[in-house]
């Protein structure tokens, strides 16, 4: 039997036996056949776009259908059994579930995830016994603990007998929430509901922007108070949240996304606008300031709820509010439970977050299968920017880096004047002798420079689609306006917009907040480009962005996520499935594993770590020793010391690091922050000193006017593996590479391009080493060009010739052989050569005949009949790609 045989004659009735069932009846004890729980990658082919292979498990088992237990892969009655088991192994750590089976319908094979061990089974376990044993493994069981009554919600069938498990209940209903959780929301619910069963006080969800966290934190939400779980300490009143965000914006968005809760006859929900607060709602949203803001008696705004007022308390986006704001108020409600939310991973600017959030996680490695990468305490779920985009839930990107002659050398000032540019220095300024991109717009202007990158990046618009919706951030609100004003300039005329380009920045009041709603409307054609300093990086959901912009500079890769985190959904509306990141400033060095699909792994620190590090940290002007500050050693990605605070003198130590380079990271509040590489020596002591300069608040800038600005570089290639960003020369060459890697002589290339299984593999290498002949055909300008000639051009410098060259020479050389056949096979020969002509090579395969005109003559079965048998016709096919490309063009 196939695999789909024995599927449903050995299987499917073994399943049925233990229980399961096909057919969600009572939302109980049941399989999903089938289960594709990705999309599939997006993949750039020039500016096409396609998917990838979506990931899929034969069934999905699950105890309800708010709770998945366990897969199972199926394989054909004549295959063992074992060939599946790690398959069903990695769908099940893709799925956060507990049980992997791998069966041929004779033999059946259990993984338990809880044991680390494997079985033969002679049938498949009941699902009770499932429940058991996850009980067990988890030492989590509902029906040990005393719980209120929770009221269903009305016409859910739910199991009286799990009613009163959050982790069994049923999601919100689809009819309700208008969407189903995918799989990793479903891990996520899981794992954080898991934690709270278990006691532990708090838990942190890393997930990149886009993939849904708000929507995660409601079904939480849901699953605790429709089971009645969260009341088990109150049965006398009902179950109180908090939902905390830094912004009005986020607020009101999970007001709405939570309105399922609101049942017409009554709504839980209350915003918190302001003094005095109503303390007769359930579910509360609010944002820091307005619970940090103090009424006529200085008593602030969370402080006049009681402290056991809320039993759980989500935080939005908890890595961006100052950790001291927050902390206060979490420290308030100490008696509930804490649930951070947080788009990007652990780095050193946001320790704080995840040490708090994390202390009771227990300590694992980073890598199982690279123990000396070290060990940390993770997050109760992490899904990256990356792995959105593997799975084909995030829009894919491309890098697109621009240098500007000043920001490759740096702007000596004294050249600029002998060169006739015009400097204004205010009195109070002292004028440095060189400045270099870092400084560029915040302590000297250079509007030259910014006309110029403009000028550039218009044309690029005019290449790429001047009306795409784009984001452009600038170094602050009289850059933005610069940049606005040039941009109006460039395409107000031709598009007959008077706001084609607006600056969006908080100096504009209620009028940026009009702007904004306009710009994210994806049915309002303008404005087509926002300029902005800070507003747009974090809490703006625009998902017909098609262009991120960068012309300031990031030294925060928390930052820079956020920002990129804008461009990261797709909009199906507008046929929108990637965004192209445009950097004049160098922001993209700070793309890392958590941004790359299948990003490479961290290395480790080499090296006994005995190195000891010293330091002082001190006012710049002053002299005085900065007590308090925030200092941290970061060794590699996801290797860290600190961050510890400094003495009563300034001072601070760190011991057992590394020998090498690392870097310093130093904060004080009102300081302009830090970051030094230091180098450490094995089994010594090194000191160093750390001047701090106060931020100067508003401070004035240098003008330099009638400076000659040009591009000097353009790097447009992202190459994937490494995350390197190469210029055309560079990715000419690398292209040149992977193809002599494959074949180092245009005979073992043409060799290799006219057997359709090499050439597939060939172009399928190609492909992961981001060489793609689509874009190859596009920067060399040869769209009509045969791929075979593109790489033999690239590699071996043969002539290129066109595909409508090559179907020409093939009629002309090839008579013979066309006549040679009746005149009903000559037809078909001829239209495959045209089939050719249009798509190229890859359309002489037996799937062509299922198309038109082929599907007219009867398709296959009857063409097949015209050259005598189904064997002929493809041996046709590979003869016609033979004679394509003749053998003596390789000679």
């Amino acid at each position: 039997m196939n695999e789909a045989d024995t599927r449903a004659n050995l299987i499917d009735p073994k399943l049925k036996a233990s229980g399961w069932t096909d057919r969600q009846v009572t939302r109980e004890y049941y399989y999903n056949r089938d289960h594709q729980y990705t999309e599939g990658r997006i993949i750039l082919s020039g500016d096409r776009v396609r998917r990838g292979e979506r990931r899929k498990t034969d069934y999905l088992l699950r105890l309800t259908a708010g709770f998945p237990i366990a897969v199972v892969e199926a394989k054909p009655d004549e295959v063992e059994a074992e060939t599946g088991l790690e398959q069903a192994k990695g769908y099940a750590k893709d799925l956060d579930v507990y049980f992997a089976y791998a069966a041929n319908g004779l033999k059946i094979i259990e993984y338990d995830f809880f044991t680390k061990l494997s079985r033969d089974l002679a049938s498949f376990p009941r699902p009770d016994d499932l429940l058991e044993r996850y009980r067990s493994g988890t030492q989590i069981d509902a029906r040990k603990i005393p719980y209120a009554v929770a009221k269903p919600f009305p016409k859910q069938r739910v199991s009286p007998s799990w009613q009163k498990d959050p982790l069994l209940h049923p999601y919100c209903p689809e009819s309700l929430c208008g969407n189903t959780p995918r799989y990793y929301q479903e891990a996520a619910i899981s794992e954080v509901i898991k934690r709270l069963m278990q006691g532990q006080k708090r838990a942190l969800l890393a997930m990149a922007t886009g993939t849904g966290k708000t929507f995660i934190s409601f079904q939480i939400v849901w699953k605790l108070i429709k089971s009645g779980w969260i009341q088990q300490r109150h049965p006398e009143r009902p179950a109180r949240v908090l939902f905390l965000a830094d912004r009005i914006i986020l607020r009101d968005q999970a007001y709405n996304t939570f309105s399922p809760l609101a049942d017409g006859i009554s709504d839980p929900r209350h915003l918190i606008k302001g003094h005095p607060p109503n303390l007769n709602r359930d579910i509360y949203f609010g944002i820091y300031q307005t619970l940090w803001s103090p009424n006529q008696y200085n008593q602030r705004l969370f402080e006049i709820f009681p402290p056991d007022f809320f039993d759980l308390v989500i935080i939005d986006e908890c890595h961006r509010s100052g950790f001291g704001t927050w902390r206060e108020i979490l420290d308030h409600f100490g008696n509930a439970r804490h649930l951070g939310m947080t788009a990007t991973p652990k780095q050193d600017e946001n320790i704080d977050t995840f040490s708090y959030f994390c202390a009771e996680e227990p300590e694992t490695s980073v890598n199982d299968e690279r123990p000396e990468l070290g060990s940390w305490q993770p997050p109760a779920y992490e899904y990256s920017f990356g792995r959105g985009v593997d799975d084909g839930f995030l829009a894919t990107y491309r890098v697109h880096r621009v240098r500007t002659t000043v920001d490759t050398t740096g702007l000596h000032l004294q050249d600029a004047i002998e060169q006739g540019a015009e400097v204004f220095i205010p009195e109070d300024v002292e004028a440095r002798d060189w400045y270099y991109t870092p400084q560029f717009e915040r302590e000297i202007a250079l509007p030259d420079r910014t006309r110029a990158m403009v000028k550039h990046l218009s044309k690029l618009f005019r290449q790429f689609g001047h009306m795409n919706k784009t984001m452009v951030f600038c170094v602050d609100m009289d850059h933005a306006r610069l940049v606005a004003r040039f941009l109006q300039d460039e395409f107000g005329a031709e598009t007959g917009l008077d706001n084609y380009a607006l600056a969006i920045i908080s100096d504009e009041g209620q009028d940026a907040r009009d702007w904004l709603e306009s710009f994210a409307d994806s049915d309002k054609k303008a404005p087509v480009v926002a300029t902005t300093a800070e507003l747009l990086s974090t809490g703006v959901d625009v998902p017909s962005c098609k262009n991120i912009v960068f012309m300031k500079t990031l030294s925060s890769p928390l930052m820079f996520k956020q920002i990129i985190g804008r461009g990261s959904r797709i909009d199906k509306a507008t046929d929108k499935y990637w965004f192209r990141i445009i950097d004049f400033t160098g922001a993209t060095r700070h793309i890392d594993q958590w941004d790359r699909p299948g990003g490479a792994l961290p290395k480790p620190a080499a090296g006994p770590q005995t190195a000891t590090l010293k330091g002082v940290v001190f006012h710049v002007d002053s002299n005085d020793r900065i007590v308090g500050a925030s200092v941290s050693v970061r060794t590699g990605p996801n290797t860290q010391q600190g961050p510890i605070r400094t003495d009563e003198n300034g001072d601070f130590t760190f011991s057992s690091l590394p020998a090498g380079a690392m870097s310093l990271i130093c904060s004080v509040p009102g300081f302009a922050r830090r970051e030094i590489t230091i180098e450490t020596i094995a089994d010594e002591t090194v000191t160093i000193e750390v001047p701090l300069k106060p931020v100067r608040k508003g401070p004035r800038k240098i003008r330099v006017v009638g400076l000659e600005v040009t591009i000097a570089d353009e790097a447009i290639f992202l190459i994937e593996d490494t995350g390197q960003q190469l210029t055309l020369d560079e990715y000419r060459d690398h292209a040149r590479q992977q193809v002599i890697k494959a074949a180092s002589t245009q005979r073992t290339l043409r060799n290799i391009w006219v057997d359709p299984e090499q050439r597939s593999a060939f172009l399928d290498d190609l492909r992961k080493a981001s060489v793609d002949s689509d874009v190859i055909a596009e920067v060399m300008g040869q769209p009509e060009a045969d791929t075979f000639d593109l790489l033999s051009n690239l590699a071996f410098g043969s002539p290129i010739h066109t595909r409508s060259e090559r179907a020409t020479a093939f009629r002309n050389r090839e008579q013979l052989y066309i006549d040679h056949h009746s005149e009903n096979a000559r037809r078909v020969i001829l239209e495959l050569l045209e089939k050719y002509r249009v798509g190229g090579v890859e359309q002489l395969q037996p799937g062509i005949f299922s198309v038109s005109p082929f599907r007219d003559w009867g398709g296959a079965v009857t063409i097949s009949r015209w050259f005598g048998d189904v064997e002929e016709l493809g041996t046709t096919l590979n003869e016609m790609q033979q004679r394509i490309y003749p053998e003596t063009e390789a000679a």
